[in-house]
């Protein structure tokens, strides 16, 4: 594999927009057979090589090679005939149309003269499902299935159009334990047959497991390329942020007070849900677990009034309450940070400003009246408080990085000072500081008096940032841990319904 020239050599590529330098002499080389993981914090210069690769963006200097070749121009286009595809976190299917579709629409070239042959194209999308492992019907249409579901599909494409270099942009975020077993196997039969995958993720046990080399970007300039061999996860994280970080999951210093959320008996035929007791008090972080399709998110939606309960009831503060819709949900003192930050989160063209205060906007613009001024000294003050890196309040949200996004969709809620406070994947996505930095603010905040609900399908994070564990599995509440006799084993049985020794089923947590 030495001997013959790497699949992709990339050569101090640089990239500037406008007075921002994305890339500052970067450099990159991937082997046949080689899994070459790419790391670096939010905002490192990551997606923007990326692009590079794929022809989206045309570097300002440096030089690309492809086995050997120079490359003078690499647009889109030219990038799938050289056998370049790119799998991101959002899959870039057509949900109105059938997996079979999606997947003849990146191999067939039509013509005005063509015929269709329907049995061929599902014998052929079923024939590259088979290659990943994925049990889906050719028939269905994108739109029905799930998140994982969609990437197994986009995979199974790109491996069907001949890929000989592939790009994985955090593919594991959404998926089951099971399904990132699955993806595993795939990455490595994959390096059997000789193709050259760029492996992208912020799970660093993702990276020891599958990578054979990692690239380490920091503000733009490639900062080490080292075997994994022989590297630990403090070193990889110390590259990364160019500091020592003393822990990913900050201990709890608080003890909780009074029950701030109290829910009997609650259920939502539309979602799913059923028969959840929970007891959530001020100062603590109930961390929920689960694999998709367990009830996590349904529930939080219950509670913010999107999907709202058609059985049990719900109090805050020892007061019963009817939650129909997220404004009477604001109005009881709940806020509800969700999973997609860039669809419901961040409206990305918006001003951090106006991103803000949207949760407010009647409270603080009364009778229509237009205080700009009152509005970005309070954005101001939150990008303090949370630290978020921006030139100004007034900067789109779409020209932050995620970790900073997430810190703005967070102030949203703060700002309508909630008395519980739902975080449905908080650090999905983001890089390793800032999730620390996150991590550091729910702590604050429950410091403060803050009840917090936190639904994550990290399990690291679920265990070293929980006082209290709900395992969800079917749709309810089947299992309670307390910090001291939680672990990873035991958690993830009761995720998949199993019985846990002598633990409690279904009952609230005291």
């Amino acid at each position: 594999m030495q001997n013959a020239p790497p699949l992709l050599q990339l050569r101090e590529i640089t990239k500037s927009f406008q007075a921002v330098r994305a890339l500052r002499g970067v450099s990159f080389d991937l082997h046949r057979g080689e899994v070459h993981a790419l790391l670096g914090e939010n905002g490192a210069g990551k997606s923007t090589l990326i692009k590079v690769i794929t022809g989206a963006h045309q570097p300002d200097s440096g030089s690309i090679e492809i086995e050997g070749k120079p490359v003078t121009r690499l647009d889109p286009a030219a990038s799938r005939v050289m056998g370049i595809a790119a799998i991101y976190q959002q899959p870039a299917l057509f949900p109105d149309l059938s997996v079979a579709e999606n997947v003849a629409l990146g191999l067939e070239t039509p013509s005005a003269t063509s015929r269709i042959r329907w049995s061929d194209r599902q014998n052929q999308a079923r024939q590259f499902l088979n290659r990943v492992g994925a049990e889906i019907d050719p028939d269905t249409e994108v739109r029905n299935l799930s998140m994982p579901e969609q990437q197994l599909v986009e995979i199974a494409r790109s491996l069907g159009a001949g890929a000989r270099i592939l790009i994985m942009d955090e593919p594991t975020a959404s998926l089951t334990q099971k399904e990132v077993h699955l993806l595993y196997s795939v990455v490595r039969d994959l390096r059997t047959q000789g193709v050259g995958v760029i492996y992208i993720s912020h799970r660093m046990e993702e990276i020891f497991a599958l990578a054979d080399r990692v690239t380490v970007l920091r503000d733009g300039e490639s900062i080490a390329t080292q075997d994994t061999k022989g590297m630990n996860e403090s070193t990889l994280i110390k590259l990364m942020v160019g500091r020592e970080v003393s822990t990913l999951y900050p201990p709890s210093e608080t003890s909780p007070a009074d029950v701030a959320l109290s829910l009997r008996g609650i259920g939502c035929k539309e979602s799913g849900v059923h028969d959840v007791n929970l007891d959530l008090r001020a100062g603590e972080v109930v961390g929920f677990a689960g694999i998709v399709g367990a009830g996590r998110t349904e529930l939080a939606r219950i509670l913010f009034g999107i999907t709202p309960a058609d059985t049990g009831t719900i109090s805050l503060g020892g007061k019963g309450v009817s939650i129909r819709s997220p404004r009477e949900a604001v109005e009881h003192g709940i806020g509800y940070v969700p999973e997609d930050r860039r669809r419901h989160g961040v409206i990305l063209e918006m001003p951090i400003a106006a991103n803000l205060t949207m949760s407010i906007h009647p409270t603080f613009f009364p009778w229509s009246w237009l205080r700009f001024g009152a509005e970005r000294d309070l954005a101001n003050s939150y990008i303090r408080d949370l630290g978020v890196k921006t030139p100004s309040a007034d900067a789109p949200g779409g020209a932050l990085s995620g970790g900073n996004q997430q810190k703005v969709s967070l102030a949203r809620w703060l700002a309508t000072r909630p008395k519980v406070l739902i975080l449905d994947e908080p650090t999905q996505g983001v890089d390793v500081g800032a999730k620390s930095e996150i991590h550091k603010i729910i702590r604050r905040l429950t410091k403060e008096g803050l009840a917090v609900m936190m639904i994550s399908s990290d399990l690291a994070e679920v265990l070293g940032m929980s006082d209290r564990i709900a395992v969800m599995h079917g749709g309810t509440i089947v299992r309670e841990f307390t910090g001291p006799e939680a672990n990873a084993h035991d958690v993830m049985v009761a995720a998949l319904g199993q019985q846990v020794g002598n633990g409690k089923s279904g009952s609230p947590a005291k």
